[in-house]
C-alpha cells in the first residue's frame, strides 16, 4: 500500500496524519513548559505524569497509523506512507523504530520522577526536553531526505547535550555536557560534510534518488558505467565521513571517547535514556543511510563495518572489567554493545536484520532496567552509582538484587532470557551471510564475537557477587521506591524474561522491519 502526496499542492491536510505521533509529542513538550510556569513550585511531578499521558497517546496514535504494518500479513509487508514530497516515509521500519523509542521515554519518565526528587532539580522543563528529544528520534525512523535526518538529528542531539548537563550543581555533569557537546559538534561536522559529497554526486537529497545514482554508479544500471569511474572516489569519501559521524552517535570504537565520561557525569535517568533511545535511534539512521542510499556499496562498507565491529566488542568489554563505577562500566557495556548490533548490518540479510531490532528492543529493557536499579540506591547522603554500593543488597532487598541479577544476565546473553535471543540472531546472520558467499571471516567474526560474550560475564557477575555474597556496610535504611519507579522496574523485568521465555510475539514484530527489505541489504521499497 503506497499513499503518495499530491505534489501540485502546497500543504495537504493528509501528510499531517504521517506525522501525528510527532505533532502530539512536540504539543505536549510545549505544554509542559508553560505547565511548569504556572504550577506552584514543587509541583513538577505533574509534568512528568502529564509526560508519561502524552506519551502513551503518541504511541496510540502510531499504533491506529502503523496498524497494516504490525499485523505480519502480505498487505503489512508493503505497507508504505510517503508524503511531504517523499521526504516522510513510514512503513515497518519506521513503526517498530518509533515504537522502540517511546517506550524508551516512558520507562524514562517513569524512573526520574524519584531521581529528581532527591537530587532537587525535580523541573518541568526536563519532561520538555525527553518529550523533544523523543520527538527527533522519531523523525530519524521515518525520514527520507537528508535535509529531514539532519535536523532531526540535531533536534535530538541538543536536547541531549543540556539532558546531560542538566544537574547544574554538580561539577561532573557539567564537564560530561561540555565534552559530549564539543565532541558531538564535531562529529555533526563531520557527518554534514558526508551528506553533502552525497548530494552534489545525486543531485538530490532523497535516500531514493541517492541510492539509484550510486547504483548507476557502481554499474547497476545500465548507461551508468561510463560515468562511474569519476564519482565512485567522491562516493567513497562521503561513505567515509558518514559513517565517521554516526559511529560518533552509536559510540563505536574509535569515536568512543566521550561515553565513559558522559555516562558517568550525567544524572542516571539520562544516561539511561542515552543509551537506549539515543543508541536506537542512531542505528535507525545509520541502517536508513547504509541501506537505502549506500546499499550498492554494500561490498566497500561491509568489510569497514566488520573491522569496526570486531575492534568495539573489544574495547568495550575489556575496558569495563576494570571498571568499579557501575555507570562508567555500563557506558563500556554500552560500547561493546554498539559493536554486537554493528553486527546486523555487517550480515546484511533477512536473519540479521531482525536480529538488530529485536536486540534493540531487549537492550531498552535490560539497560534502563540496570540503571532503575542505580538510581534506586540513590538516597540523601548516597550516590549508589559504585558496585560497592550494591554489597548486601539481597539481604536488604532482594526482591531489587533479583531483578538487578536479571539484567546482567539479560546483558551477557545467558538463554532463557532477552539478550540471548537478541544474540542469537546477531551472530545467526553472520554464519549465514558466510554461508551465503563462502567468506570465512563471517564465521570468524561470529566467534570473536562469542568469545567476547563470555568475558562479558566476567564484569555482569561482579554485580552479582556484590548483591549477594558481599556484605552490606553502608546504610541499612530499607530502599524506598516510587509507584513509578516500581512500575518501570516490573515492566523492564516482565519485558526480558518473557522475550527470553516467549520469543515469538517479539520477533514477529523485529520482523517487521525485514519486511520492507530484501536478503541482500537494499530496501526493496522503489
Amino acid at each position: 500500500m503506497l499513499f503518495q502526496a499530491n505534489t501540485t499542492e502546497l500543504f495537504n491536510v493528509r501528510d499531517l496524519q504521517l506525522i501525528a505521533p510527532e505533532l502530539i509529542l512536540t504539543v505536549c513538550a510545549c505544554v509542559a513548559l508553560v505547565m511548569e510556569v504556572v504550577l506552584p513550585y514543587r509541583k513538577s511531578r505533574v509534568v512528568g505524569y502529564f509526560a508519561l499521558g502524552g506519551i502513551a497517546l503518541a504511541a496510540a496514535s502510531l499504533l491506529v497509523l502503523g496498524w497494516p504494518a504490525l499485523q505480519g500479513s502480505e498487505e503489512g509487508s508493503a505497507f508504505v506512507l510517503s508524503g511531504f514530497y517523499d521526504t516522510i516515509r513510514v512503513d515497518g521500519f519506521a513503526v517498530v523504530f518509533k515504537l522502540i523509542f517511546l517506550v524508551a521515554a516512558a520507562l524514562t519518565v517513569a524512573i526520574s520522577l524519584r531521581y529528581l526528587d532527591i537530587e532537587g532539580e525535580q523541573r518541568g522543563e526536563y519532561y520538555a526536553l525527553v518529550l523533544f528529544a523523543t520527538t527527533g528520534m522519531m523523525f530519524l525512523a521515518s525520514g527520507y531526505d537528508l535535509i529531514v535526518l539532519y535536523i532531526s538529528l540535531e533536534l535530538m542531539a541538543l536536547t541531549f547535550y543540556v539532558l546531560v548537563s542538566f544537574t547544574k550543581r554538580e561539577r561532573r555533569s557539567n564537564e560530561a555536557g561540555m565534552k559530549y557537546f564539543l565532541l558531538g559538534a564535531f562529529s555533526s561536522g563531520v557527518l554534514l560534510y558526508g551528506m553533502s559529497l552525497l548530494f552534489g554526486v545525486a543531485g538530490s537529497t532523497n535516500l531514493g534518488d541517492i541510492g539509484r545514482s550510486v547504483a548507476e554508479a557502481y554499474g547497476g544500471m545500465a548507461g551508468g558505467v561510463a560515468w562511474a569511474v569519476d564519482i565512485r572516489p567522491l562516493l567513497l569519501l562521503g561513505m567515509i565521513a558518514l559513517a565517521a559521524g554516526l559511529l560518533f552517535k552509536i559510540s563505536a570504537v574509535p569515536f568512543h571517547m566521550w561515553a565513559p565520561d558522559a555516562y558517568q557525569g550525567a544524572p542516571t535517568s539520562v544516561t539511561a535514556f542515552l543509551s537506549t533511545g539515543s543508541k536506537a535511534a542512531s542505528f535507525a539512521l545509520l541502517a536508513r543511510i547504509f541501506m537505502e542510499a549506500l546499499g550498492a556499496m554494500s561490498a566497500d562498507w561491509t568489510p569497514l563495518l566488520g573491522l569496526i565491529a570486531a575492534l568495539t566488542i573489544l574495547v568495550g568489554n575489556w575496558a569495563a572489567v576494570t571498571q568499579v563505577n557501575s555507570k562508567r562500566l555500563l557506558a563500556y557495556s554500552s560500547i561493546s554493545n554498539a559493536g554486537y548490533l554493528l553486527l546486523a548490518l555487517v550480515a546484511g540479510n533477512a536473519y540479521g536484520y531482525t536480529g538488530l531490532a529485536l536486540y534493540l528492543v531487549v537492550y531498552t529493557f535490560m539497560n534502563i532496567g540496570a540503571f532503575g536499579v542505580i538510581i534506586s540506591l540513590r538516597r540523601r547522603g548516597i550516590i549508589g552509582d559504585e558496585v560497592e554500593d550494591m554489597l548486601g543488597l539481597a539481604q536488604k532487598a532482594p526482591g531489587m538484587a533479583l531483578m538487578m541479577a536479571i539484567f546482567m544476565l539479560s546483558l551477557g546473553g545467558l538463554p532463557l532470557t532477552g539478550g540471548f535471543i537478541g544474540k542469537w540472531f546477531l551472530f545467526g546472520g553472520l554464519v549465514q551471510r558466510g554461508d551465503a558467499e563462502g567468506k570465512a571471516w563471517y564465521y570468524w567474526l561470529a566467534a570473536w564475537a562469542a568469545i567476547n560474550t563470555v568475558v562479558s560475564f566476567y564484569y555482569y557477575a561482579r554485580f552479582i557477587r556484590a548483591m549477594y555474597l558481599g556484605e552490606g556496610a553502608g546504610d541499612a535504611r530499607p530502599l524506598s521506591l516510587s509507584p513509578a519507579l516500581r512500575t518501570a522496574l516490573i515492566v523492564c523485568v516482565i519485558g526480558v524474561v518473557a522475550s527470553g521465555v516467549y520469543p515469538q510475539p517479539f520477533i514477529k514484530m523485529a520482523q517487521m522491519l525485514v519486511s520492507t527489505l530484501n536478503v541482500g541489504g537494499v530496501v526493496a521499497l522503489r
